[in-house]
């Protein structure tokens, strides 16, 4: 059974930092490109971050570019999501996805081109 699960998630205080992890079970990803996406209360779940199966490019929604750093671990399976300077608009469930096939050019910003999903875990910040 394939699953992504994310943790790290929790309560900290605005300007404060996570670190969010995204372990792979039931099947290697170390050749596919994977995302992370966060949904806010109310709203649609939208791009944070991506990094391409190969680990040397990244891409970052503009929101939060500067403070966000997506990285990989082959050997452990894993993603990371080092969120730095945190506000309370980033409040939301954060999602990690594995792309639909490994060894893809480009890092895709879009949901659709995601085919594997974890379950989120929760970051609130409070100001």
């Amino acid at each position: 059974q394939v699953q992504l699960v994310e943790s790290g998630g929790g309560l900290v205080q605005a300007g404060g930092s996570l670190r969010l992890s995204c372990a792979a079970s039931g099947r290697t990803f170390s050749n596919y490109a994977m995302g992370w996406f966060l949904q806010a209360p109310g709203k649609e779940r939208e791009f944070a971050a991506a990094i391409s199966w190969g680990g040397s490019s990244t891409r970052y929604a503009d929101s939060v570019k500067g403070r966000f750093t997506v990285s990989r671990d082959k050997a452990k399976n894993t993603v990371y999501l080092q969120m730095n300077s945190l506000l309370p608009e980033d409040t939301a469930v954060y999602y990690c996805a594995a792309d639909r096939s490994p060894y893809t050019s480009g890092i895709s910003n879009s949901r659709s081109n995601y085919y594997y999903w974890g379950r989120g875990t929760q970051v609130t910040v409070s100001s």
